[in-house]
C-alpha cells in the first residue's frame, strides 16, 4: 500500500472510530491484510492487577482488524459495508506495559471480492496476536466480518 493510501486508512479509521481515539490508540504499520497497531500504556486503562483492562486489549485487537478492513476493501465500501459479525478473544498472560496488535486477513482479497461480486455475503476471519514490548504474547483474538452489500447491490432488495 502506497503512503496516501496509507494515510487515508489511518486518518478513515481514527475519525470513524472515536473510541479508539479515546483510548490513544495508535498505527505502527498498515498493508493490505495486514495492520500493526500499539495501545500505549496508561493508568487511566489498567485492570484491578494493574495491568491494561480486557476491554482495553479487545478494543486494540478488534481495532487492528477493523482497520485491515478499510485497508483491503477501502474502494468496494460503496457498494458494501463492513459489519463485525463475532469475536473471539483469549487471554493467555497478564500484559504489562505498551501493548502491540497484530492482525491479519485469513482470506485472500481477490478470494473475499469474487464471493462479494458473485451476490454472496462474504464471511471471513482477521487473526490478531497480542503481546508487550518483549515479544511476549499476551493474548490471541479472532474476529469474524462480513461484507453486507449495500441496499442497490443487495439481491434480496430486489
Amino acid at each position: 500500500m502506497d503512503a496516501e493510501t496509507a494515510e487515508f486508512v489511518k486518518s478513515g479509521f481514527l475519525g470513524a472510530v472515536p473510541f479508539a481515539r479515546t483510548l490513544g490508540v495508535q498505527f505502527l504499520e498498515i498493508d493490505y491484510g495486514r495492520a500493526v497497531m500499539r495501545l500505549p500504556d496508561s493508568a487511566d486503562h489498567h485492570n484491578h492487577v494493574g495491568g491494561p483492562h480486557a476491554g482495553a486489549m479487545f478494543t486494540l485487537g478488534e481495532s487492528a482488524s477493523g482497520a485491515i478492513i478499510i485497508g483491503t476493501f477501502g474502494d468496494r465500501l460503496d457498494r458494501s459495508v463492513p459489519l463485525a459479525v463475532k469475536a473471539d478473544i483469549r487471554y493467555h498472560k497478564l500484559a504489562m506495559g505498551d501493548l502491540t496488535a497484530e492482525a491479519r486477513l485469513s482470506r485472500s482479497r481477490a478470494e473475499i471480492l469474487a464471493e462479494l461480486d458473485a451476490g454472496g455475503r462474504p464471511e471471513f476471519d482477521v487473526d490478531v496476536e497480542l503481546r508487550t514490548d518483549d515479544g511476549t504474547v499476551t493474548g490471541s483474538m479472532s474476529v469474524t466480518w462480513t461484507l453486507k452489500p449495500s441496499k442497490a447491490d443487495d439481491p434480496e432488495n430486489g
